[in-house]
Formats: C-alpha cells, sequence, structure tokens
C-alpha cells in the first residue's frame, strides 16, 4: 500500500508540474493558421481537421483548403473547397471497385500506385493551381503564421512553407514511414522496426522471416520513394519554378519543423526511437466525450436487447465496389443475428435487404457509436482510424481488410487477441457467422482489448492537447529549428557515415601492403643472407668405390 501510495503521489506530481509548465509557455494568440489537404482520401481528412478543429479551439484563426467536405469542422474555421470533377470520382471509384476484387497484397498496392492513385497524386497539383489557392498568397493582406499540409504522396507542396514565408507543419494518418522520416530526420531501423505490412506487437522483435519481408517492403518503398521524389521535383518546379522569391526544392524539403502522425508507439508499438520533431497524436480524433447519437440511431441501441454491432468498412469502400454476391452472403449472416446491427450503406434507395435488425445509414458518428455501452462488436476494414477508436472504447473486431495499412493492422490485432480476421474476397455465409459468434460469447477477446484501452488512454497529455502544445511551441520560437534533427542536412553518404568507413579501409589497406613490404624487406634481410651462407657451408658429399 505504501508503494502505490509513492506511485500514486508521484504521478499527481508529475501531472500537476506538466500542467504548470504548460500555463507557464507564453501565449500564443489568434495566429493565422493554414491547412492544405488536397488528397481524395476522405478517413485522411477527419484526421486532418480534428487537428484544425483542436487549433480553431484554442482560439487561432484557421484557413482549410481541401477537395471535400469535411465532416470534422468548427464553426470558426474558413473553409475553401475545390472539388474534384466527375471524370476524378470515377477514377476514384474504379480505383477502389479493382483493389476490392483482389487480394490484399504488396502487388497490389504497387498496381493501384501506378494506376489510378498515380492519376490523383498528379491531380493534387491542379489544387495549388487553383484560383482559388493561389489568391491566398496572391492577396498581399493575407498572412500565415504556419502551414499545416495533409500528407499522401505530394511532399513538392513542402514550398508552402516558403511561399507563405511561414513555418511548415505536416499532418500524417499513420505512424513514422519513410517520407515523415526523410523530412524530419527520423532514424530509419529496418532491422527493429516493423514496417505497415509485418505485424509484431509491442515489445516483440521480428524473426527471421520477418525481418526478411520488412526489409524487402522497406526496399520496394525505397524504390518508390526515388520515383516520387523525381515527381515531386517536377511538380516543385511547375508550381514555382519560374518565381524568382522561391528557394529550390532541395532546400524547401529541409525546411520541415513538426511531423503529426497518427499513432502511439508506447500502447501500439512497434517502439522505436523518434527525434523530437514526431509528435505522436494517435486517436486525435476521438472525443473526450462523445456527442449525443442522432435519435434514431440512439433508440436502435438503446433498445437493442442482445446487443449491438457496428459494421462499416470505412468512408473509401462504398458497397456498389464489392460484389453483390458477397454483399448478399453479408446480409444472410448479419440479418440471421440476433444483435441489432448498424450498415454503413451509402444507397440507401437500392438496401442489401430488409431485416428488422438492421439499421443502414448513409453517414454514421462511428467514434460515437463506438462509444455505446450495447455495442459489442465492430465489424471493420481495419483502417487505422477506426482500429484506435474500437481500441480506445474497448470493442473486440472482426476483420475484413481490403488494401494498404489494412491487412497489417488486422494481422497485429489478431495477434493481440482482439479480434479475428476473415478474407473479404472468399467470405462464407457460415464461416462469417462462426466468425461473429466466437467473438460474441468467447469474454477473452473484450477483455483484452479493454486492457489495451487503459494503456491507450494512459498519457501525460492527451492527442488534443499534444497538438495545441507543440504547434504553438513552433509559433513562439518561429519555426523550432533548434530541435531539427542533423540527418535533415545529411546526404546518404554522410549519414550513413559510409565516408568515415571508407576512410577506415583505405587506411587499413594502406597500412596492411606497407606492414608487407615491411616484413618481407626484413626477411630476405634477417634470413635470406643466412640461408645462403649455410647452403655454401654444407660440404659435398665424396663417394667411395
Amino acid at each position: 500500500m505504501a508503494h502505490q501510495g509513492r506511485s500514486l503521489l508521484s504521478g499527481t506530481y508529475a501531472c500537476l508540474l506538466l500542467g504548470f509548465l504548460v500555463l507557464q509557455s507564453p501565449a500564443v494568440e489568434g495566429a493565422n493558421i493554414l491547412g492544405v489537404f488536397a488528397s481524395h482520401n476522405p478517413s485522411h481528412l477527419i484526421v486532418h481537421m480534428s487537428i484544425m478543429k483542436a487549433l480553431a479551439e484554442e482560439g487561432h484563426n484557421v484557413t482549410v483548403v481541401s477537395t471535400s467536405q469535411p465532416k470534422v469542422t468548427h464553426k470558426s474555421i474558413k473553409h475553401i473547397v475545390i472539388p474534384r470533377s466527375a471524370a476524378e470520382e470515377k477514377v476514384i471509384s474504379d480505383g477502389l471497385t479493382t483493389l476490392a476484387k483482389e487480394k490484399p497484397s504488396m502487388v497490389t498496392i504497387i498496381k493501384h500506385f501506378f494506376g489510378s492513385l498515380s492519376l490523383l497524386i498528379h491531380k493534387q497539383v491542379d489544387v495549388l493551381e487553383d484560383k482559388r489557392f493561389t489568391d491566398l498568397y496572391k492577396n498581399k493582406d493575407n498572412k500565415f503564421d504556419a502551414v499545416v499540409l495533409g500528407l499522401f504522396f505530394n511532399f513538392y507542396q513542402a514550398g508552402l512553407g516558403p511561399r507563405f514565408k511561414c513555418p511548415l507543419i505536416l499532418s500524417w494518418a499513420g505512424p513514422p514511414m519513410v517520407r515523415i522520416n526523410d523530412a524530419v530526420g527520423n532514424p530509419e531501423m529496418i532491422a527493429s522496426v516493423p514496417g505497415m505490412n509485418v505485424a509484431v506487437l509491442p515489445g516483440q522483435a521480428m524473426n527471421f522471416k520477418q525481418r526478411l519481408a520488412n526489409f524487402g517492403s522497406s526496399m520496394v518503398f525505397r524504390l518508390l520513394s526515388f520515383y516520387l521524389e523525381m515527381l515531386n521535383a517536377q511538380f516543385y518546379d511547375r508550381l514555382w519554378g519560374n518565381d524568382p522569391a522561391m528557394i529550390s526544392y532541395e532546400e524547401a524539403k529541409k525546411n520541415v519543423s513538426l511531423a503529426f502522425c497518427n499513432s502511439h508507439a508506447i500502447s501500439e508499438g512497434p517502439i522505436r526511437p523518434n527525434v523530437p520533431a514526431v509528435i505522436e497524436i494517435g486517436g486525435i480524433q476521438i472525443k473526450d466525450k462523445p456527442d449525443p447519437l442522432p435519435q434514431d440511431i440512439k433508440e436502435f441501441l438503446d433498445n437493442a436487447k442482445h446487443g449491438a454491432i457496428l459494421f462499416s468498412l470505412g468512408s473509401n469502400l462504398k458497397g456498389d465496389h464489392i460484389q453483390p454476391e458477397l454483399i448478399g452472403k453479408i446480409f444472410e449472416a448479419l440479418s440471421s443475428l440476433k444483435q441489432n446491427v448498424i450498415w454503413k450503406w451509402d444507397d440507401l434507395k437500392n438496401l442489401p435487404g430488409k431485416s428488422a435488425n438492421i439499421l443502414y445509414k448513409k453517414w454514421l458518428p462511428q467514434d460515437d457509436i463506438l462509444a455505446h455501452p450495447n455495442i459489442k462488436l465492430f465489424i471493420t476494414h481495419a483502417g487505422k482510424g477506426g482500429v484506435a477508436e474500437s481500441q480506445y472504447h474497448g470493442k473486440p473486431m472482426l476483420a475484413l481488410p481490403v488494401f494498404a495499412d489494412q491487412p497489417g493492422n488486422a494481422d497485429k490485432l489478431v495477434q493481440a487477441g482482439y479480434g479475428l480476421r476473415i478474407e473479404l474476397l472468399t467470405l462464407e455465409v457460415d464461416e462469417f457467422q462462426d466468425a461473429i459468434k466466437e467473438i460474441l460469447k468467447n469474454p477473452s477477446y473484450t477483455t483484452k482489448v479493454q486492457q489495451f484501452s487503459k494503456l491507450y488512454r494512459d498519457r501525460p497529455m492527451s492527442a488534443r492537447d499534444s497538438v495545441i502544445y507543440w504547434v504553438n511551441y513552433v509559433l513562439r520560437y518561429r519555426g523550432a529549428g533548434h530541435m531539427q534533427s542533423p540527418l535533415v542536412h545529411m546526404n546518404f553518404i554522410a549519414s550513413h557515415n559510409l565516408d568515415v568507413y571508407l576512410l577506415l579501409t583505405a587506411i587499413v589497406i594502406v597500412i596492411a601492403l606497407i606492414s608487407t613490404i615491411v616484413l618481407k624487406f626484413f626477411w630476405r634481410k634477417c634470413c635470406g643472407g643466412k640461408g645462403k651462407s649455410q647452403k655454401m657451408a654444407v660440404k659435398p658429399k665424396i663417394k667411395r668405390h
């Protein structure tokens, strides 16, 4: 008990000290902050907008440019929407339909990268060339104190820092990866830090097979990154190459002040060293207190005598992207359950079927629904945001991964005991029902994810407070260049000490050559003459008859 008392006092003291330090930090009032989120990905926009919402609530003047109307916002945010064309929307839809029909793999990711995704990467440039955006910097009355850039294959937009003459902050929807590491000088540790497609629990080391897979995928992503860098240089030149006031792309990409990453390594893993410029804000989109649910959803959940299930395959994948026979199997399985089911479905005029236990909704306040005590299971595509929300609220999961980081996320939650995984493409009714019943009847899944929830919530500062503190820190110290990693300014040879190793190798070789010459000289000097004298002293043998 005495030990527990000391621990409690120590924890209380630490929290009070942290609060005191935050309160004593010089205030930053009403800064003008611009958010630029040109990606097509709705789930990424939720993370980015959660950052901007926190800054708006803090009293900053926030302007956001995006390609779609966000679900997360704040009344004081000035929003500029530069919508995608119908042709671009079709490209997105066709690409997702293709992905939903293929087994998740590295090959699938690469095919998608050079297919529909490649076009969308190019289209992000159009957003920055749109008059609604260029007016922001051509209008002399506009002044921004910081730019928050949503990162998604668009690092040429690092030029927005020098363009607006202010610090640049990155927002990334996952844990640190190649582009983030390069931008802030974070060490890349292939042997001990698994990538998104290698599932390893926190505290565990990768075995040989996993390290080999991690090395292979890291090399693939590194090659893709070289290709992207060539595109980035071209896009940068296209946007600002003729502007004498702009610095080069090579200089612009060295001026990142912070990188917000939607991760929490202590609880989720992978455990790794991060430079000070990497700020983890895993679960930034999760509210401390859930908002009231829409009345129909609230009544549906409150009246669920046997509990309820939430089924959503995310904001990207829609029902018409999935083969109709699969939809039919899913409906058959869900409609036979005694639990109520909330099913995210976009086309409310064409439903998979009608059942008293199923409520279809085009849009769902997912975080608020998962917070409801009657939710017993989350059937998910295993996207980063949804998995984090389910873990935060202690809800077990059944994963149906489709692409990108989803297979790795699914494998990881299975390893941790938070749920099960089945393949969407080969889903059968009995298999689907059995997996659902196993999770609902076996309390170990809920117990383990609720234990994780305690770890995930236990932080010295919330994700929202971290965003506010570190953005204000960058504003106070005009970019906070003093905490930038020297790796940002070092090339591949210098950062890996290859020149030092080459010099040492050359020295060793020279020493070895000199030593060989010296030894040969002394050998001849000391042993060569003696051998000759002994040879001359040998008496000839006399033959006797």
